[in-house]
Parts: C-alpha cells; sequence; structure tokens
C-alpha cells in the first residue's frame, strides 16, 4: 500500500500510491530520473485527487529512482519513494521465415508481432537485379503470400516495421521459387 509501478514496458510505466490527499487538502510532486544521471530529474505536478500516474517517453532497460512527495497544508507526508526498471526495447522483425515455396510463389512471416507497430512493409525483387516490389501488410498481421513470380529464381525479400513512433526496423531473407510453370 504505498509507491509502486505496474504495466512496465521498454518506455513507460504507471506509478500507483495510496490516496493521502484529496482534490482539497494538496497536490503531489513526482520526481524522477535515471538512477545513473540524477541531474537528468524530471517533475509532475498532479492534483491531490489522483492516485495514478503514466510516465513516458523513457529508456529502455533503464532503472528510475521515483519520489512521490505530497504537498499538503493539513498533515505532513513523508516522501515516497521506488525503483523501477524498464524493459528491454522489443524489436521487430527478429526473424523472418520463406515457407511454401512453389515456381510462382512464396509465404513470408515474421515475428514477434509488437502493439508498438503500425504496419509492415514486404519489398522483394529477383536477384541480381533492382525491380522491387512493396507489399502492404497492417500491423494485426504477420504473414503474407508474395505471388505472380518467376520460377527457379532467387529472390531477396525485406520486412521493415513500420513503428507509430515513425521509426522504422528492417530484416531481409532470400527466397527460392521452385522450377516448373
Amino acid at each position: 500500500n504505498r509507491l509502486h509501478a505496474v504495466d512496465i514496458t521498454s518506455s513507460s510505466f504507471r506509478l500507483m500510491w495510496p490516496q493521502l490527499l484529496s482534490q482539497e487538502t494538496g497536490y503531489y510532486t513526482l520526481e524522477y530520473a535515471p538512477t545513473d544521471d540524477l541531474a537528468r530529474k524530471r517533475t509532475k505536478q498532479v492534483s491531490g485527487a489522483h492516485t495514478s500516474l503514466v510516465l513516458s517517453n523513457l529508456a529502455p532497460e533503464t532503472t528510475y529512482e521515483v519520489a512521490l512527495i505530497p504537498e499538503s497544508n493539513v498533515h505532513y507526508f513523508p516522501p515516497q519513494t521506488t525503483r523501477v526498471t524498464t524493459l528491454a526495447e522489443e524489436i521487430s522483425p527478429a526473424q523472418v521465415l520463406i515457407s511454401e515455396s512453389g515456381p510462382r510463389s512464396f509465404h513470408v512471416s515474421w515475428a514477434p508481432m509488437l502493439d508498438s507497430v503500425m504496419g509492415y512493409q514486404v519489398l522483394y525483387g529477383p536477384l541480381p537485379g533492382n525491380s522491387v516490389k512493396v507489399l502492404e501488410v497492417d500491423g494485426k498481421h504477420n504473414s503474407t503470400v508474395v505471388e505472380n513470380l518467376a520460377p527457379n529464381t532467387t529472390y531477396l525479400v525485406t520486412v521493415t516495421a513500420i513503428y507509430r513512433s515513425g521509426k522504422e526496423k528492417s530484416l531481409s531473407a532470400k527466397a527460392c521459387t521452385l522450377e516448373g510453370e
């Protein structure tokens, strides 16, 4: 029944604390900083009615020192502190798998599926060569079929994840179509 963190991700966590104040009796000051760089302290103020707050835009795999300071004009409440370590950043795609190859098509899948990814682009083209085609796949799916290919040909397939933050991550694999029509 004291300050603690839940819903911890690579870039955010939710702080929860007991109801010490009310809207009328004061407010809270929250201070947080990476433990290895306390000079980068940031401060937020929240109304006395609150008992939780999400801190976001944090660095991955970083331990934060968090202090909750109840500012009351009625009682003195000692500050509460906690330490929270953000998770390692998950990267997608971490693997690209080619399967079900035929003369004219193959299946492409990738992992992991992340909520932070808005969508994927699958680029493919014959090797050697520079003619590339693009398939757009929404972020809820992690596979697609590439069709209308040339038989007995090696293709370079690149899956690019487009994150909600705007950044992109890519991973490539080679695929070979079978001989035949």
